[in-house]
């Protein structure tokens, strides 16, 4: 199968519409439909259910959608990945979020530089749940990142597991405790607590305050705005006068991780993998 009736597909599947898929292309419709009704014909499957007024996808259609962005994404993936393999001074690429490397970068480059598998290794800051999709488009050799995330097509081994401790307002009735039980913060989260119910709850947080960086999201706990939790590694390195940190014992600890795609076969890349699994093995 050839990435351009793929291509061509996805747009379909997307918009729904072939007039509008077409227009997305830079095609007109006629060949747009030949193209999907040969890659029906070679598949031995309907992908689409057509009517005067509508199209929709069929089973096998919503099916085919996943797996080709999947495949056209690692087609882009593997181009980026050879260009930068070519260059002059290759180099890997360490993509992290600001502020979210418990405090272990320095350690971790310091033990790579002794590998002789090493390479230079150039971090590449980013926002929030970005490192998954830049390791997968080829923009990243390797992440460091919180569990949970989208592990599809990743790989990944622990680097450091924390308590993690609720960011209350100063003048918070829980602050000079210094403690707290989860329940007592009143989050929207059911108990038992699990990993990616507080993934959710922190992606809805930072999604409805446009949250950039974890100065902005203190800035906002400090102002009553919100309450939320972090690693405890951030409480040594972001003391804040309106800011109190509470451990909570109750609470699942803070699992960080370094990711990278399933075919890197990259010894530069392992070598960063054991230089950063280094104290956790």
């Amino acid at each position: 199968m050839e990435s351009r009736p793929l291509r061509h597909f996805v747009a379909v599947a997307e918009e729904l519409n072939f007039a509008r898929a077409a227009e997305r292309l830079g095609i007109s419709s006629p060949p747009l439909s030949r193209t999907i009704s040969r890659l029906e014909a070679e598949l031995g499957v309907t992908l689409f259910e057509r009517t005067t007024h509508s199209v929709t996808l069929t089973p096998a259609g919503t099916v085919l959608l996943e797996q080709a962005r999947i495949a056209l994404e690692a087609l882009r993936a593997a181009a980026r990945r050879a260009q930068r393999a070519a260059a002059t001074e290759p180099k890997l690429v360490l993509a992290v979020k600001a502020d979210s490397d418990a405090g272990l970068l320095d350690a971790i480059l310091t033990r790579l530089a002794a590998d002789p598998a090493a390479l230079p290794v150039t971090i590449r800051l980013c926002g929030w749940g970005e490192q998954p999709a830049l390791l997968r488009q080829g923009e990243a050799d390797a992440a460091l990142i919180y569990v949970p995330f989208d592990q599809t097509g990743l790989d990944f081994e622990t680097v450091a597991v924390e308590p993690r401790v609720a960011a209350v307002p100063a003048g918070h009735p829980l602050a000079a405790r210094g403690h707290a039980r989860f329940a007592e913060l009143g989050l929207p989260i059911s108990e038992p607590v699990r990993p990616d119910e507080l993934r959710r709850f922190l992606d809805q947080v930072v999604d409805e305050y446009g949250i950039r960086d974890l100065p902005q999201l203190l800035k906002l706990v400090e102002l009553g705005e919100i309450i939320t939790l972090l690693p405890e590694s951030i409480v040594a390195r972001y003391p804040r006068p309106g800011v109190a940190y509470l451990s909570l014992p109750d609470t699942p600890p803070a699992t960080l991780a370094i990711a990278w795609p399933q075919q890197s076969r990259s010894p530069a890349t392992a070598a960063l993998v054991r230089a950063a699994t280094f104290s956790a093995t």
